[in-house]
């Protein structure tokens, strides 16, 4: 009996229509595609894109030196070098992030004990030149520097969902 059901539906082409009956039916309808470069898409303001190392309203870098995040990286994209200064503190003489080998999981974001390190919300960035995918530590800063309004907003609206 199976064997019959099977031959008319193939005879008659029952999925080719049933397809085509969806496929009419979004023909019709209101477009929901997006002009990607003039209009954007709605973003959560918890994505993640690229990195930035913030610092303290008096100018001086967060970032302590704990590695912290050079260790939770699971794409291990994450390299620094540290030495203790005149007064006792330690810094980074070198923070190093491979944007090729990161997988934007946040992890690093969320084991600095000081929010120095953050994913922005830009996701408009290309490298032209091979070694532009290494963000340096002066580079971090200077996107730091660059996003750190909308970085403080984010956090935030973030501290208000605790």
């Amino acid at each position: 009996m199976k064997q019959i059901i099977k031959f008319f539906r193939s005879l008659f082409l029952l999925e080719l229509f049933k397809g085509m009956g969806l496929t009419g039916r979004y023909l019709f309808k209101k477009k929901f595609t997006i002009q990607y470069p003039e209009e954007t898409a709605p973003q959560s303001p918890r994505f993640r894109g690229l990195h930035a190392l913030r610092r303290y309203p008096n100018g001086e870098e967060r970032c302590i030196a704990c590695k912290l995040c050079e260790a939770v990286c699971p794409a291990l994209a994450i390299t620094i070098e540290a030495e203790p200064r005149d007064d006792g503190s330690r810094r980074t003489t070198r923070y190093e992030i491979d944007l090729f080998k990161c997988i934007y999981c946040g992890f690093c974001e969320e084991s600095c004990p000081v929010d120095s390190i953050v994913e922005t919300r830009v996701y408009e960035y290309a490298f032209e030149n091979r070694g532009e995918n290494i963000l340096t530590k002066e580079r971090l800063l200077e996107l730091g520097d660059l996003y750190e309004e909308q970085i403080a907003q984010d956090k935030a609206q973030d501290a208000k969902y605790r």
